[in-house]
């Protein structure tokens, strides 16, 4: 083949392998995200989150790591994974990167007072909503995490969060038309959070509900007309007492049972549901004792409804151990997740 031949040859190869990228949706399409109605859309189409929520923070230690980054995304892509909730910014082009070459999409949280790094407090938020808007792993900005719960952290008054809350979604609205702003709350929100957040786009809802968060569907669609998904949800696998035919102790089966029995819900809702990032994958060693060992205990705010011995175990929640061993529910999400249509 001749110099002009090889050119023109490598020319339209080039332009067959780029048709090839956008026609099969690879991640590397400039995408946009959208509210259309009840749905989130992806380029136009409705996007349905198979997500997990994830922290990982390593043995040893109390801060999140991404040293396990390439076999924690390999495991998230066998198990049909295309969505990730992180509890705070990461800031780190070369893990979004990494995260973004993986098919899979992030929501970022953002705290309200972490101590002025990318917080709502101080408005830093905003900073990091400018340099990583265009990155195409970027699927929602959320706006924290449970605070419903906890009116102490502002004087008293939960309405004080609502409006911050509010103020802040309207900011990055006006720094950002390309991603909607969602947050994590704690249950349904009533009437005074819905009332006082209208700049809110999509509204997460962190549910533990036993293994039967089916009333939430209804429940929303009675006072909104806006997207929603479950923030959390899930169970742990460990049970402090023997209930439900499910023994007291390290108890996969009842984890496993518990996450079938609420996928299915999700799933099964999807005309008001869009989804949800289980809680959660990886164990986490460091909420209730020893950084150095896995230990029993731990405590949620609102965690009663927590299948199937109402007692949240911190440190038992992963679809895989802290070591990236599966549990037997990471064969249950691998299942649903992977028989779901994008």
């Amino acid at each position: 083949m001749n110099k002009i031949n090889l050119i023109k040859f490598s020319k339209i190869a080039l332009f067959l392998f780029v048709g090839t990228l956008i026609w099969c949706g690879s991640p590397f399409t400039n995408q946009s995200v959208e509210i259309s109605g009840r749905q989130i859309m992806v380029d136009g189409h409705p996007y349905v989150i198979k997500g997990i929520c994830y922290n990982p923070v390593p043995k040893n230690s109390d801060v999140r790591s991404f040293g396990n980054l390439t076999q924690d995304l390999a495991l998230m892509v066998e198990a049909g994974i295309n969505t990730i909730r992180v509890y705070g910014p990461i800031d780190d082009e070369a893990v979004l990167d990494e995260i973004h070459a993986a098919g899979i999409k992030v929501i970022i949280g953002f705290g309200y007072n972490q101590g002025g790094n990318f917080d709502i407090l101080s408005g830093t938020f905003i900073d990091y909503v400018n340099k990583y808007k265009t990155h195409e792993a970027i699927l929602l900005w959320e706006l924290g995490n449970e605070y419903n719960y906890h009116p102490e952290w502002f004087e008293g008054d939960i309405k004080n969060w609502y409006t911050a809350m509010n103020n802040a979604a309207k900011i990055i609205h006006e720094n950002d038309a390309t991603h909607p702003v969602t947050t994590a709350h704690g249950e349904l929100p009533d009437t005074l959070a819905l009332s006082s957040c209208p700049n809110i786009d999509v509204w997460g809802m962190n549910v533990y509900r036993w293994d039967k968060p089916g009333d939430i569907y209804d429940q929303w669609k009675a006072v909104s007309e806006k997207p929603m998904y479950l923030s959390e949800a899930g169970g742990d696998s460990y049970m402090t007492i023997s209930k439900e035919g499910y023994e007291q102790g390290v108890n996969e089966k009842a984890q496993a049972g518990a996450n079938a029995k609420i996928l299915e819900s999700v799933f099964n809702n999807m005309e008001i549901c869009s989804g949800v990032t289980l809680f959660s994958f990886s164990d986490e060693w460091w909420k209730a004792g020893d950084n150095a060992s896995q230990d029993i205990g731990g405590w949620a705010p609102n965690s009663t409804g927590v299948p199937y011995d109402g007692t949240p175990n911190e440190e038992y929640w992963g679809i895989v151990d802290i070591d990236r061993n599966k549990k037997e529910t990471f064969d249950v999400v691998k299942t649903i997740y992977n028989g779901l249509s994008e």
